[in-house]
């Protein structure tokens, strides 16, 4: 279980103080365990093709941007920092406002957030549709419907906040041409919007995968993904994570 600091891994909407009061360590221990088990056999990574259309290559040096929701910021921004190409991929809060762009809120269910990373890349080193391959196979399962694995809520959601036209006709497409192939069991859910705005998660969200791999929930369910992107997308795997800031790790 994590207990720092995010207890909602039990039932998003009570926070970890109420689980304190409620539950002893026993039944948190048997808790874990459960939600280990189910969520990550339900997250099981796909083999998917590459997107038929894609954004020209570019040789131009500015960088790109794209922000991706899928569950828990946590995992999605270690697959992206484990990406070649990508400059930096930094967790937070799209789809909302400002004003209640916040973890205490957001874990409310309430303020249309959704938990995201945000994600800089340079185009002369990979493609926008490479990024999507990535998204839709190892980052998260693009067929559940608010939530990813344990993580329940509309905060959880399959979302993609796209930057201009093209990137949102590109990411379309790509989602027709996998439903039509019928490469996952059932079909997704990912939703499409403009990007108003994307919000910075708190500090302590920042690298939590790269800082904290003993947590239990990592190694459950995000250390299987940086294994499935070294494994199915070895071309694109970097071992060493380009991290927010610039933190020793």
């Amino acid at each position: 279980m994590k207990t720092q600091p995010r207890a909602r891994r039990f039932g998003k909407a009570a926070g970890f103080m109420a689980y304190k009061l409620l539950l002893t360590a026993a039944v948190l221990v048997a808790a874990a365990g459960a939600y280990f088990a189910t969520g990550a056999a339900a997250q099981q990574p796909a083999k998917l093709p590459p997107p038929a259309l894609d954004l020209r290559p570019s040789t131009r040096a500015a960088a790109q941007t794209v922000v991706f929701a899928g569950g828990c910021f946590w995992g999605v921004q270690a697959v992206f920092q484990h990406t070649q190409g990508v400059l930096s991929a930094v967790s937070g809060y799209a789809g909302g406002q400002a004003a209640t762009a916040h973890y205490e809120a957001v874990g409310s269910g309430t303020t249309g957030h959704a938990e995201a990373v945000e994600v800089r890349w340079d185009p002369r080193r990979i493609s926008y549709g490479t990024l999507l391959q990535i998204y839709f196979s190892v980052a998260h399962d693009p067929t559940q419907l608010d939530r990813q694995g344990p993580d329940v809520g509309p905060q959880y959601r399959s979302e993609i906040f796209y930057t201009d036209a093209a990137q949102q006709d590109v990411a379309q497409r790509y989602i027709a041409q996998l439903d039509a192939a019928h490469v996952f069991p059932r079909r997704i859910v990912t939703q499409l919007a403009p990007l108003s705005g994307f919000y910075p998660a708190e500090d302590y969200h920042q690298d939590y995968a790269t800082l904290h791999p003993e947590s239990p929930y990592i190694a459950a369910f995000d250390r299987p993904k940086l294994a499935n992107l070294k494994a199915m997308l070895p071309e694109w795997y970097r071992e060493k994570p380009v991290l927010v800031g610039r933190r020793q790790v």
